[in-house]
């Protein structure tokens, strides 16, 4: 990775929530890297661990019960004007560690350099509140313009999102727009104050899959545009496909797999992302070709089992993989996987190819 090109470096991120019932291991020492101008796709079933990991990010964790452990999230310092907080020496150089910023400042960032757009739009939209005060809020907010300024940019987000008649539509609530239309006021705001990151969780939830593609055709376009780097984060591996340059397999709060996008679906290397794959309908499958599930459920993580947390369900799990976690192996360039069977010593399984 060529550091004078990182936007922002997750290291190590450990996040629990302590509950009456015990502590739920929701993200597990995570350690992703977003390059400028790049859009990062991170996967996985529900209760992987996305949406938390980008909730510590922005530091939008509930606490309690959350807790953000440990790790640090390293961002472009030359994005923030917080010279008091840029690191300057060691491999940090010139990154700011948001975690570590007090409150006030990090309201700062929320919005201004790092924006999120959430997965319900009718939950996060305000229902009492116009869609133009909601819009114009984050702008005055952050300094970026007054009232009457921020009301005609409002207006050319809404116009650039494709909402028709947007000076008519700012007036209007949120129920009176569609759920295609919420989700593109939801992203005309994370746009509107041109942040250098937008963290899109899963954008296209609860749309019909019409509506589904005009959203994530408008998100690439915005994003040319702006030249804002992008993660994305959904269960549907088909919807990554045609966005992201870098995929990210997520399990239990750790990453299996990371991976140039183009490597991870032409020679995906755990048997997790494997199976992902596998019970996704593809347009070049014969029409008798069933649908392979994933057999078995996520772990529990308030007790997750030991050593590798996918060998539950995995038909390759050795009885090494049962007793310790395999570390992330490298098996190609970018390419890393946190499987046994591409440990050197592996005996070879049927089925299974190992990525030279």
């Amino acid at each position: 990775m060529d550091e004078t090109n990182l936007l922002m470096r997750i290291d190590g991120v450990t996040t629990n929530f302590h509950t009456y019932a015990g502590i739920v291991h929701a993200v597990d020492d995570m350690t992703i890297t977003v390059p400028k101008d790049s859009v990062v796709g991170i996967v996985g079933e529900s209760g992987s661990g996305k949406s938390v990991t980008m909730m510590s990010v922005m530091r939008l964790i509930p606490s309690p019960p959350g807790r953000i452990e440990s790790g640090h999230v390293w961002f472009d310092g030359a994005t923030l004007n917080m010279a008091d907080y840029v690191q300057q020496e060691g491999p940090n150089r010139g990154m700011v560690d948001l975690l570590s910023l007090p409150p006030e400042e990090m309201m700062k960032v929320r919005g201004r350099h790092v924006s999120m757009i959430f997965q319900d739009p009718m939950v996060s939209l305000n229902p009492v509140l116009t869609i133009g005060l909601q819009m114009t809020e984050s702008m005055v907010a952050h300094g970026i313009a007054d009232n009457e300024e921020a009301w005609k940019r409002a207006i050319e987000m809404l116009a650039l999102v494709s909402i028709p008649n947007p000076e008519e539509r700012m007036r209007d609530y949120p129920h009176q727009y569609s759920g295609g239309m919420r989700q593109r006021v939801m992203i005309a705001m994370a746009l509107s104050c041109s942040p250098e990151l937008v963290i899109a969780d899963e954008p296209t939830t609860s749309l019909d899959v019409t509506v589904q593609a005009q959203i994530l055709e408008l998100m690439k376009e915005l994003k040319t545009k702006l030249k804002s780097s992008v993660i994305i984060i959904s269960h549907d591996l088909s919807i990554v496909a045609g966005m992201a340059d870098k995929v990210v397999v997520m399990y239990a709060g750790r990453v299996l797999e990371e991976a140039d996008v183009y490597d991870l679906y032409e020679k995906p290397g755990h048997p997790y992302t494997m199976g992902l794959m596998k019970s996704v309908p593809r347009l070049d499958a014969d029409d008798r070709e069933r649908l392979v599930p994933i057999e078995g459920s996520p772990p529990d993580l308030l007790a997750p089992p030991a050593g590798c947390k996918f060998a539950p369900r995995c038909q390759y799990a050795m009885e090494i993989c049962c007793k310790q976690e395999p570390p992330l192996i490298t098996i190609g360039d970018g390419h890393r996987a946190r499987c046994f069977l591409h440990h050197p010593a592996a005996p070879a399984v049927p089925g299974f190819v190992k990525v030279e």
